[in-house]
């Protein structure tokens, strides 16, 4: 790949009119609030304390969660200062694969798309499987219906689609409601919880190192990046913010210090409402139920169904934003060549990704079709919803959103090498370097004790198939790529350049935009 590409983008309007195609995202939609909201409601914060932070404790047996944030944020800060610089030289909706085309070459950058929409495909897709059983929950409690979770489940897969279509002002506005609200309730939460806590007192002894040792640990760094995924999020809307090269690196360390000192105070608030003694047993015997106990017994009932319904919009707002990156995903990939041409169109009148807006909710509706279909619990059960459905899918999300931050910093280091300011940016190599070791060690560790997650006995097939996914997405991506340089070099050289591509285009052809 040439060193010399530009990273200057074209006028949007000359982009967009080119051959009389809506092919660029309309910039200036979003400021540093609406960004900020749209990529922490990936977080949601009730669903993580309600459903990843129990499963870690109760699955994977490790008390020392809220050190797991601490240690966490400060690897994804080292992350962020190399992938912030790269952001303000790249602005491209295809983020991660557009970084590492970059910096290591464009088939290294095919293989990372394919990891980016197979990795964010299942964390979206896992959602539906919780949110359908607390949905088919509420109607049994409050309604006293009894309905099957994958009926909500579906009928949510319907409605995020449709809302896929819609412009990302909309989008911001409800997703940033969502999760003003449940933060304040997670607040009040930690506040009943430290201010009750039980027989063991105010105790801090999650936050000691040897708290984190367990067969699960692993595991249990992967799922905790999940609780930040979000914030990496940030470039893909490079194209549709006011000021790129200053709003999307400001989000995202806003974006990694919120999460990492909001969960690690959340889940130590867990340790001190049951007891660091207790955490584990307590968490495995009631699963996604454990903070609903806890707040009824502080809080009241009525402050309980609020934060069930609440929990259901949570989840919602965290299925939308995943959708939207999704569909920018394959926004950019349809833009480069990499999926056919319909996908690189945005929808005349919003101005959204449209058609990888369906891709991704025809995928998430066969998906939760094939769990519906393979489960032969009782109704209530949360078996196949949320330790099938949710937790395997939301696992091989983080592996491979892991190994894309790994991948993505050492090409951070490439890029600048390559273009020789190596020496100007030292620092911040250094940090993508020390950050992408790290991430690295994760997502090995991650596979060694994938087991633990799934409970599987020595040998079984899950403990490979499930992180085989990311493996195979890998080597398809790679593949393809390899493929295309020799069949479509033009294609090939496309990778990662976004709209750059178009001005090559028009130069190419001696036609100025319109």
């Amino acid at each position: 790949m040439p060193t010399g590409r530009s990273s200057t983008l074209q006028d949007p309007a000359e982009i967009r009119t080119y051959k009389g195609q809506d092919r660029a995202l309309r910039a200036g939609r979003l400021g540093t609030a609406g960004l900020l909201l749209s990529v922490l409601a990936a977080s949601a914060p009730l669903m993580v304390v309600a459903g990843v932070m129990p499963t870690t404790f109760g699955v994977m047996g490790i008390v020392g969660q809220p050190l797991l944030f601490v240690i966490l944020g400060a690897v994804l800060a080292l992350f962020s200062v190399g992938y912030a610089e790269m952001s303000r030289h790249v602005h491209n909706a295809g983020a991660f694969y557009a970084y590492i085309a970059r910096g290591l070459g464009p088939t290294a950058g095919a293989g990372a798309s394919l990891v980016a929409l197979v990795a964010y495909s299942a964390m979206q897709v896992g959602v539906f499987g919780i949110l359908g059983f607390e949905m088919s929950g509420l109607f049994a409690t409050y309604l006293d219906i009894e309905l099957a979770w994958w009926i909500p489940a579906l009928l949510a897969v319907a409605v995020t689609g449709a809302l896929g279509w819609l412009k990302i002002d909309l989008n911001a506005k409800v997703l940033g409601v969502l999760l003003l609200v449940e933060c304040v309730l997670v607040v009040v939460f930690d506040v009943a919880a430290l201010s009750k806590p039980a027989a063991e007192g105010l105790s801090l002894h999650a936050f000691n190192p040897e708290t984190l040792g367990g067969a699960g640990f692993g595991t249990a760094l992967c799922f905790c990046i999940a609780a930040f995924v979000g914030f990496e999020q940030s470039p893909v809307y490079a194209e549709e913010t006011s000021k790129p090269h200053i709003v999307v690196s400001r989000v995202m360390f806003l974006a990694v210090g919120f999460v990492a000192l909001f969960f690690a105070v959340s889940a130590w608030a867990l340790t001190v409402a049951t007891g660091p003694s207790e955490v584990v047993k307590t968490s495995a015997e009631a699963g996604p139920a454990l903070l609903f106990q806890l707040t009824e017994s502080r809080l009241g009932a009525t402050f309980t169904d609020v934060l069930h319904v609440l929990f259901v919009t949570g989840m919602f707002a965290a299925m939308l934003s995943f959708h939207n990156v999704v569909a920018r995903y394959a926004f950019a990939m349809g833009r480069e060549g990499l999926l056919p041409a319909a996908f690189g169109r945005t929808n005349a009148g919003t101005g959204a990704p449209a058609t990888g807006s369906l891709l991704q909710t025809g995928v998430a509706a066969l998906v939760v079709t094939a769990f519906a279909v393979s489960d032969d619990k009782p109704a209530g059960d949360p078996t196949t919803p949320v330790l099938h459905l949710f937790t395997w899918m939301g696992s091989v999300g983080a592996l491979g959103v892991t190994l894309l931050m790994a991948a993505a910093s050492f090409a951070v280091i490439a890029f600048f090498v390559r273009r020789g300011t190596a020496g100007a940016q030292v620092w911040r190599l250094v940090a993508a370097g020390s950050a992408g070791l790290a991430l690295l060690a994760i997502a090995v560790y991650t596979v060694k004790d994938f087991g633990v997650l799934v409970g599987a006995e020595k040998g079984s097939a899950l403990s490979w198939l499930l992180p085989g996914i990311i493996g195979a997405a890998v080597v398809t991506g790679l593949v393809y790529g390899a493929v295309l340089r020799r069949s479509r070099p033009e294609v090939h050289a496309r990778i990662g350049l976004g709209n750059e591509a178009f001005r090559l285009d028009q130069a190419a052809e001696g036609t100025p935009g319109d």
